[in-house]
């Protein structure tokens, strides 16, 4: 999996004017906990270089550099909040991770390929664009492929078709990745057949 790196300054716990202060730097209060850590550890980062991470469907493993230390802690976006009117990122909370333990991380499915079922006259659909999966940092894909060449009229690939070497799919089984449905225009041709 691709690697971000982020740098960030460490804060004091703060009031609401003190974080207002920070958002009006360009700045965003984050959070980082989890594995080895402690104590939460509390910091700043630019809200513009934040945006590189989380305006895209790409995961990444993030190397967050706090006040300029030369070891990088790793980390995954954990949870993030915006505003509800301009869409800015208001807070970010990151889990630490390390490459012993599994990480749970949402990552992108790319489909592949052209459906027979569409072939026949069927529409495609796609309901789901992103996969929970759990791995070794190792073994983390950067995106995960979905074949639907023997996508047939009226078939659907869900989170419990796909396989990946040691990797373990987190989302709900039932999940509903894409599929075909059958048009009017083919019932039709049935019909008259």
């Amino acid at each position: 999996m691709q690697h971000f790196e982020l740098k960030g300054t460490t804060r004091q716990v703060g009031n609401k004017a003190v974080i207002k202060a920070f958002r009006r730097e360009g700045l965003v209060p984050c959070n980082l906990y989890g594995a080895d850590i402690k104590e939460n550890i509390l910091f700043t980062v630019n809200a513009k270089e934040l945006k590189a991470l989380t305006d895209t469907p790409k995961a990444f493993i993030v190397d967050l550099v706090l006040d300029g230390a030369k070891k990088a802690r790793t980390a995954v976006l954990h949870e993030l909040q915006w505003h509800p009117v301009t869409d800015e990122c208001l807070h970010v909370d990151f889990l630490a991770v390390d490459d012993k333990t599994p990480i749970t991380i949402s990552v992108p499915l790319v489909i592949e390929g052209h459906a027979k079922g569409v072939q026949q006259g069927g529409k495609f659909y796609q309901n789901t664009r992103i996969l929970r999966i759990s791995a070794l940092m190792k073994n983390l894909p950067d995106e995960i492929p979905v074949d639907i060449t023997d996508l047939g009229l009226d078939k659907r690939i869900k989170a419990s078709d796909i396989q990946i070497k040691n990797v373990s799919v987190v989302s709900d089984k039932d999940t509903i990745i894409c599929g075909v449905k059958t048009t009017r225009n083919v019932t039709a041709a049935a019909t008259e057949e």
